[in-house]
């Protein structure tokens, strides 16, 4: 998978995530990709334990679900652990 295809998969699917997700994010254009490509590897991961057919990094029609169910996950967790907010001193 060529890393356009890697970016450009990433931001649909942050994007989708930010639009499942409920409240703000707080994330610009370079963090709804970097959640959308960790969401990726995350959906792969989990795909690849349920389906265990070919590789984590190989691209497959369903890799724009996994990847935004992966990045869903990870959005709902940041948000649970509070990682990332800001804190005003």
């Amino acid at each position: 998978m060529g890393w356009i295809t890697l970016i450009v998969i990433g931001l649909v699917a942050g994007l989708l995530a930010r639009l499942i997700v409920p409240g703000r994010s707080g994330l610009g254009l370079l963090g709804t990709i970097v959640l959308g490509v960790v969401g990726s590897f995350v959906g792969g991961w989990v795909g690849s334990f349920i389906f265990s057919r070919g590789s984590v990094a190989e691209l497959h029609p369903t890799g724009i679900l996994s990847s935004t169910l992966g990045a869903v996950l990870i959005l709902v967790l940041v948000r649970t652990l509070g990682l990332g907010r800001r804190r005003h001193a």
